[in-house]
């Protein structure tokens, strides 16, 4: 089993996934008839570890060069600290808005300036916090090249938002790898599955 099953398979186990009766929309519009909640991964320890373990397999891989990891307000944040930790390097993270007190900065940590930066999110659909973060970043002073996150839905709208910032996406799973091991579960079949499979053809790209 690789990393991409392995990460569809815990989210199954910890009840990551629903199908709702009702649609559910997105920050970007979009109206998606699955929800997929990574934040409950710190929740379940032995479920976790496959992820951060699996970011740290992914950088190695790919051999990401970075000073600095950053998490986006609020649920890249336990993934990106856990990383910072287990890999002994810096951890900053990126708010969505200012404080209307304190210092109002936008990066929480350190400094940054002049750094490699990677992000990492837990989920990307269209892209905007994430795009937006790398902004902030940038106007910090950083080198943003890179971004990891858990899960990337495939939509046409993000992947041409990072090439256009050209920062290199990486996902340690993707919506079509969890939509087959829900049909292998038999978790979703019949109309409701054919409903799924038509939203996935709509808006995303072959991943």
């Amino acid at each position: 089993m690789n990393t991409e099953q392995k990460i569809a398979q815990a989210l199954i186990n910890i009840g990551a996934i629903s199908f709702p009766l009702d649609l559910v929309t997105f920050k970007s519009g979009i109206k998606s008839p699955v929800y997929i909640d990574n934040r409950k991964f710190p929740f379940y320890p032995d479920a976790w570890e496959n992820v951060i373990e699996g970011f740290a397999e992914k950088i190695k891989d790919k051999n990401i060069n970075f000073d600095v990891i950053a998490g986006v307000e609020a649920a890249g944040i336990p993934h990106g600290a856990a990383l910072g930790f287990l890999l002994k390097k810096p951890f900053v993270f990126v708010r969505k808005q200012t404080k209307d007190h304190g210092m109002k900065k936008m990066v929480e940590g350190g400094d940054i300036v002049g750094k490699k930066v990677l992000l990492i999110e837990d989920v990307i659909s269209a892209g905007h916090s994430s795009l937006s973060a790398i902004s902030s970043l940038r106007k910090e002073g950083a080198v943003v090249a890179d971004c990891l996150v858990i899960l990337n839905y495939g939509f046409f709208e993000a992947k041409k938002g990072f090439e256009k910032e050209k920062v290199n996406l990486y996902t340690l799973t993707s919506f079509a790898v969890i939509l087959e091991e829900v049909k292998k579960q038999k978790i979703l079949e019949g109309e409701k599955l054919k409903e799924v499979e038509e939203w996935v053809k709509k808006h995303t790209f072959n991943q």
